[in-house]
């Protein structure tokens, strides 16, 4: 089966690496998906869930805000600036912050709450 090498690294940490059949992330021109041999790519990501189908692992998915993501020789780089896997996540945690969100009317911030929430499994996704 073909695979490509997967980098998930936040600013702060290296989030997830390994092999990976499929990866799906949300860019600036819309929902993604890279497999391999995918042609190279060089895209803005945009705050949403990041699902990595690996090879030994089963499907991850990490919530995203900001970053890169880069696609060249079977190689996948995912550079964010906050990831999150859905493990990791508080769910009690990010719905009050989707709470506050709404009540404070910040988008940006509600925007986070909720890819969170789905991340984690807590919520379904809508764009």
């Amino acid at each position: 089966m073909a695979e490509l090498h997967v980098e998930l690294v936040a600013a702060d940490r290296k989030v997830w690496s390994g092999a990976a059949t499929i990866v799906v992330a949300r860019t600036a021109s819309g929902d993604t998906g890279i497999m391999p041999g995918h042609t190279p790519v060089l895209s803005v990501l945009e705050t949403g869930p990041v699902t990595i189908r690996t090879v030994s692992e089963g499907t991850i998915i990490a919530a995203v805000h900001g970053g890169f993501i880069s696609f060249a020789d079977n190689k996948l780089s995912i550079l964010a600036e906050i990831a999150e896997l859905a493990d990791e996540i508080d769910v009690a945690r990010a719905e009050r912050a989707l709470e506050n969100a709404k009540a404070e009317a910040d988008s940006h911030a509600e925007r986070r709450a909720e890819v969170r929430l789905v991340a984690a499994g807590g919520l379904k996704a809508h764009h």
